[in-house]
């Protein structure tokens, strides 16, 4: 149905606010960072154009960029397994529950509010090993003290470390979007399947999921997208170290503009991760609706 002249630019009117909003703190710094990428500049003195140079280096001299970008990749599907397997889980579990269902969300859902810097502190005492945090002490409770490390120090547990809060945060958030999405599935669905014999397995592969694949595709582009900028925890945490083994590209990215004061070289990394996260969005488009029309 067309929408009368009137309407039409009331819609404008009411959409101009926020598209401003969203092209100042969005467009233009990316726009900006762009246009920095071209040029040396430490902040202080004239901007050097350098064109390609930034690039170059980044794509072929630069070890530690290509380890922060495994780091970040591994960063990703910890937190990708952690967030959409345990939110998955989770809300099926829930569309199931008679009672509690509403505590069980609410704890769930509490880690998205709290503050980053006092997640960071918290699982930075449960990770401790001296003296001993929440972890080692479980370990060595069950005893597989054997096992007990200083998870933050070590170069083959820290990646895991420092994706296990970021996993765990955002958990809740995406358990709620899945489950209002299951609610919606309708009931006539899932009985007349029932009644033909239909396993839960069947109930879910047939009918839940492929209902609920549009919000699982949203939902899989907000986790990835924000794992691939993930910055606030693993910095608190660990700062890249021990050497680079927890690094990412955000991590480095702000390390090169702040700490080397490098700001054209950060920029190139900054725009690297906006096309990485642009590709990662059309990748799981792809692979996503491929699958639902095979």
């Amino acid at each position: 149905m067309m929408l009368p002249r009137r309407s039409k630019a009331s819609v404008l009117i009411f959409l101009l606010p926020p598209l401003v909003l969203y092209g100042v703190a969005v467009l233009f710094p990316i726009i900006q960072s762009l246009f920095l990428s071209f040029f040396a500049w430490d902040g202080i003195t004239d901007l050097r154009f350098v064109g390609l140079d930034n690039y170059v280096r980044m794509f072929t001299g630069d070890g530690v960029f290509w380890r922060a970008f495994a780091n970040t990749l591994g960063y990703l599907a910890i937190c990708l397994v952690l967030q959409l397997g345990g939110a998955l889980v989770v809300a099926s579990l829930l569309i199931a529950l008679r009672r509690g269902a509403e505590a069980v969300k609410t704890l769930y859902l509490l880690p998205a509010v709290i503050s980053t810097v006092a997640i960071a502190f918290l699982f930075a005492r449960i990770y401790s090993f001296e003296p001993a945090g929440l972890f080692n002490q479980i370990l060595d409770m069950v005893g597989l003290d054997s096992l007990k490390t200083a998870w933050l120090s070590n170069v083959d547990t820290v990646l895991a470390a420092v994706s296990v809060p970021e996993g765990w945060r955002f958990t809740g958030l995406y358990m709620l979007i899945i489950y209002a999405a299951l609610l919606a599935v309708p009931k006539e669905l899932e009985e007349a399947a029932r009644l033909d014999g239909a396993s839960y397995w069947q109930l879910f592969t047939k009918i839940r999921f492929p209902y609920i694949r549009p919000v699982w595709i949203t939902t899989t582009i907000m986790a990835t997208t924000y794992a691939l900028r993930g910055f606030d925890i693993p910095y608190l945490l660990t700062n890249g170290g021990p050497g680079q083994a927890s690094e990412l590209t955000t991590t480095y990215m702000y390390k090169t503009a702040f700490t080397s004061t490098n700001y054209g070289y950060a920029s190139a990394i900054s725009v690297f991760i906006v096309v990485e996260c642009l590709v990662a969005v059309g990748l799981i488009l792809l692979l996503l609706r491929r699958k639902a029309d095979a």
